[in-house]
């Protein structure tokens, strides 16, 4: 069974034309999402789950489903503020989302066999799909999951800080602890963190970090709803409150219910962080297309 690949794009608002997630960075108007669509499907991906909102569907259809036809398979799935669980009502002006594991749980109603979930404006490269097609057509267990581990140096932006869960393993590369470090930068040739009383702490830039694309199976949307149902019971009301899907995995690997494996991959990782971040990434594309990773049009329309 070819697996699945859940993209996480609703957070990209309905004034579609100016947000980083749709702004062309290919040759022909591509956009960061079409090459990881592109790089699935010759990975092995049978199917693409959108995550959008309704507010867009049309425009978002537009932009892809002629591009897509024929090429592999697609679903919409829409997340909004009042898909709630029975019993649960959306508070009166509650406007912020309810964060990426409420987005992965949109994907239930669409998926039925083990998937990867990303980021809509990350930009991942061909062999973490690959690593990640393998892992996820190979793996028998419904309780091994995964995650694309990536050298922190390659992560950093040149125009300011960054955050990122830095990844421990345990002997057998199964993820045991991720440790969220705030405000990482470039600092001349050495890698720095601010730690909560604002000292600059050294990095070796060696270290794996997780970029959010993680291997699933289906089994996740049950712990999911679990985990949303708690949250919403104490956060409900807190206006600003989100619940993050490495939070939700990690409790699940503490409490013994799943474990993760941490796939190495030789891609690089580039998104577009800061507005400056943009020209930098077109000039990466554009270098991969001379180089021939890339056609020139990925769907020669």
């Amino acid at each position: 069974m070819k697996p699945t690949l859940l993209i996480l794009a609703a957070g990209m608002g309905s004034r579609f034309g100016g947000l980083k997630q749709i702004t062309p960075v290919g040759p022909s108007g591509e956009t960061i999402i079409e090459y990881s669509i592109f790089d699935a499907i010759r990975a092995g991906f049978g199917k693409v789950v959108f995550v959008i909102r309704e507010s867009f569907a049309d425009e978002f259809k537009e932009r892809f489903d002629k591009k897509l036809f024929g090429k592999i398979d697609i679903e919409y799935v829409y997340q909004e503020l009042d898909k709630l669980p029975d019993g649960y009502i959306l508070p009166e002006g509650r406007e912020k989302p309810w964060g990426t594991a409420h987005a992965i749980m949109m994907g239930k109603e669409a998926i039925n066999e083990p998937f990867a979930a990303l980021n809509a404006d990350d930009f991942y490269g061909f062999e973490a799909f690959k690593t990640m097609s393998s892992f996820l057509q190979s793996s028998d267990s419904e309780a091994e999951y995964s995650m694309v581990g990536y050298q922190l140096r390659n992560t950093l932006s040149d125009f300011g800080t960054v955050s990122r869960g830095v990844c421990e393993a345990d002997q057998n590369n199964y993820l045991s602890e991720i440790i969220e470090r705030i405000k990482i930068y470039k600092k001349n040739s050495r890698i720095v963190y601010q730690d909560e009383q604002g000292n600059e702490v050294g990095l070796t830039g060696n270290e794996k970090v997780s970029m959010n694309i993680w291997g699933f199976k289906p089994n996740l949307f049950g712990y999911l709803e679990k985990e949303f149902t708690a949250f919403l019971d104490t956060q409900i009301n807190v206006p600003k409150s989100e619940i993050y899907i490495p939070s939700v995995v990690f409790e699940l690997i503490e409490k013994k219910q799943v474990s993760v494996k941490i796939l190495e991959a030789d891609s690089p990782w580039f998104g577009v962080t800061y507005k400056e971040d943009h020209p930098e990434v077109v000039k990466k594309i554009k270098q991969m297309v001379d180089d021939g990773i890339y056609p020139e049009n990925l769907w020669n329309i």
